[in-house]
């Protein structure tokens, strides 16, 4: 027979485990441990259990169903990846959607890729002064961009265009991209001569 205490420990974890979830499902890149646990506010080692009873669960493990998605340990943190035997099936349902029309923020961070290539995502949101993440993560999935390197220093990942994107502007190489100068206001209106 379990005791109010251990019932309400139980009851506890379930949530823990059910807010790591949700978290899991938005996150766009691996979330360690210890800032899953600060953002819970919860101890690092409750949490980390809970990464693994869900890994276990997503994998069928103790009786349970084989998802079609796993949570994995990948690069100092934890993220979930369709299983690579679904790979191609998720391909081509993507694939199959009607593609929809770049937003006006979209067309902007893909012309200062495609100009200061390759280029941070810091680089590109201070030129365009706003936040760029979640336009960048629509490129990246669209195939327009890819990521080129990561800086040893800072860690910051660079971003260059791909022949996906030559494609769709009908372009053989960025060279056949019309050059910025005279397209830029020369800063000389509202000044007499």
């Amino acid at each position: 027979m379990t005791t109010d205490s251990e019932q309400q420990d139980t009851t506890d974890q379930v949530a823990v485990t059910r807010q790591i979830e949700a978290v899991m499902m938005v996150a766009d890149e691996p979330m360690s441990v210890v800032a899953l646990a600060g953002a819970l506010d919860v101890p690092v080692g409750i949490v980390a259990g809970c990464l693994e009873e869900l890994a276990a669960d997503y994998n069928g493990d103790h009786g349970g169903v084989e998802r079609g998605f796993e949570l994995r340990e990948v690069g100092g943190g934890w993220r979930m990846y369709v299983r690579p035997r679904y790979d191609d099936v998720v391909s081509k349902a993507v694939s199959t959607q009607a593609p929809a029309k770049l937003s006006q923020a979209a067309l902007e961070t893909l012309a200062v890729i495609a100009y200061k290539q390759p280029v941070s995502r810091g680089h590109v949101s201070s030129i365009r002064a706003v936040n760029v993440d979640s336009v960048i993560r629509t490129l990246l999935s669209r195939g327009l961009i890819r990521e080129s390197h990561t800086d040893a220093e800072t860690n910051a990942i660079f971003y260059v265009t791909t022949d996906a994107l030559l494609a769709e502007l009908g372009i053989d190489s960025l060279e056949e991209l019309p050059p910025l100068s005279p397209l830029l206001d020369d800063g000389s209106q509202g000044f007499d001569e």
